[in-house]
């Protein structure tokens, strides 16, 4: 490939991505975030991402296939007590889970 078809195709990748974002900005004043839909896109996004994680954790395929299934949701349920009892701590209950599943899986 030539140089110019280099810096036409990165230009052409920059201007649609601008365009999407633009259409983001002006359309993101029409949009009710307390209707119907909105909530239902929301729950879907929710589920979707629960469900990701829920399956890397009880089928992962990759390293974490060593670690045993007890010690993986242990470290899960320690990370979500965490969660709570400080108050919804998104950055304390990552490091409870990581110091749990650390820690059990060394021994």
């Amino acid at each position: 490939m030539s140089q110019q078809t280099l810096w036409a195709v990165v230009l052409l990748s920059g201007a649609a991505t601008f365009l999407w974002r633009g259409l983001g900005v002006a359309f993101a004043q029409r949009i009710d975030t307390g209707g119907a839909l909105f909530q239902w896109v929301s729950c879907v996004s929710y589920a979707m991402v629960a469900a990701l994680v829920c399956r890397m954790i009880v089928f992962p395929g990759n390293e974490l296939m060593t670690v045993d299934l007890w010690v993986r949701l242990t470290a899960l349920g320690a990370a979500l007590a965490g969660f709570y009892l400080s108050r919804q701590s998104l950055p304390i209950s990552v490091l409870i889970g990581f110091v749990v599943f650390n820690f059990l899986s060394a021994v």
